[in-house]
């Protein structure tokens, strides 16, 4: 008996320490919890910026574009009568004088049916005349008379033919030029329509550019520009803006223009590289610094500052860039705030401490 009452004795005790320890550690994790509880969310972290502001201010927009001299005046010549070459006088870089004679093709077949052309020409009139004579004495019929006269009419209307096609058997300079493409020699039968020799005007050359169409749309006929040609040095020559194209290319979204040089350059070739300086007039635009704008797969956009020292993600379209600024056509207004520096983990939303810039 004495045995079973000191077993239930030492089985209580350590029952009562395991409700101690239990209940302890209730205690302890009620007390951890209490003050997390309480304490709520971190607050969050803010990152530091810089700002820019957007403005309206005066702007002159520049170009710089690549471009090749063509002639203003080039032509290819071909013949319009074909045959044998019996006269090309002429070499790629020869000079000629309006009127020269550039190509003589053989002309002795055309000239033999034009002589018989003006024979049966002049008979056609003998025979016209004398049934004229005879109308008055009955001795020939209105049919007769008009047979007579269509018969004339033909006869002229062939001479004509072979005069034209005799005059292409001689073919002159239409200007004074430069000679740049020969593609047959004296002897060779040249089958009609072949492109026998080309020339161009060297003293007035021109440049077609492509220009962007935010560019494009502030340009007028009569613009100045200034052209340098890298062959000739660092001159820079009078240009002229001469001809703008209506139209736009959908996929680059440029235009083209049309630029003559003021003035005749000694040494200047069509194919040379050139490069000339565009400006547009100096008139207010919305601005902001270019170190502000961002692109993603989805365009352009820029990180404005919102209340609460917050900032937005706003989608925006720009225009024409100067130096560190760039125009605002869509998006921004005049006082809008943009992030231009700290953009390392800024996004949509975050709370920024902002630095002027």
């Amino acid at each position: 008996m004495q045995s079973f009452i000191d077993h239930s004795t030492i089985n209580n005790g350590f029952n009562r320490r395991w409700l101690i320890l239990l209940l302890a550690s209730m205690v302890l994790f009620a007390c951890n919890d209490k003050p997390a509880s309480q304490s709520g969310p971190r607050p969050q972290s803010s990152a530091r910026v810089e700002l820019g502001t957007v403005r309206k201010a005066p702007m002159e927009a520049e170009q710089n574009l690549l471009g090749v001299l063509q002639a203003e005046r080039h032509v290819r010549i071909f013949n319009q009568e074909s045959g044998r070459i019996i006269a090309l006088p002429f070499y790629p870089g020869d000079k000629v004088k309006k009127g020269s004679l550039l190509i003589q093709i053989d002309d002795r077949l055309l000239q033999s049916e034009l002589d018989k052309a003006q024979a049966t020409l002049a008979q056609a009139q003998l025979d016209l005349q004398r049934i004229k004579r005879l109308m008055p004495r009955k001795l020939a019929s209105e049919e007769e008379l008009t047979r007579a006269r269509t018969t004339l009419e033909l006869a002229q209307a062939e001479k004509a033919i072979l005069e034209t096609r005799h005059s292409y058997s001689l073919i002159r300079a239409p200007f004074d030029g430069v000679i740049s493409e020969r593609n047959f020699e004296p002897g060779d039968v040249a089958p009609l329509h072949s492109l026998i020799l080309s020339m161009y005007a060297p003293e007035q050359l021109k440049i077609e550019l492509s220009v962007s169409e935010l560019f494009i749309g502030q340009l007028t006929r009569g613009d100045a520009v200034r052209v340098r040609i890298d062959a000739l040095g660092s001159q820079r020559w009078a240009g002229q803006i001469q001809r703008i194209y209506p139209n736009i290319d959908p996929r680059t979204h440029k235009g083209r223009i049309e630029i003559h040089l003021q003035q005749s350059i000694a040494g200047a070739r069509p194919g040379q590289l050139c490069r000339i300086k565009l400006k547009i007039p100096t008139r207010p635009r919305l601005i902001m610094p270019f170190a502000a704008l961002r692109h993603d797969n989805q365009g352009q956009y820029v990180f404005r500052l919102d209340t609460a020292n917050k900032v937005r993600l706003i989608r925006i379209r720009s225009g024409l860039l100067s130096g560190k600024q760039i125009e605002i056509l869509e998006g921004l207004q005049t006082g809008d705030r943009v992030v231009t520096r700290g953009f390392q983990g800024l996004r949509d939303g975050k709370v920024v401490s902002p630095v002027e810039s």
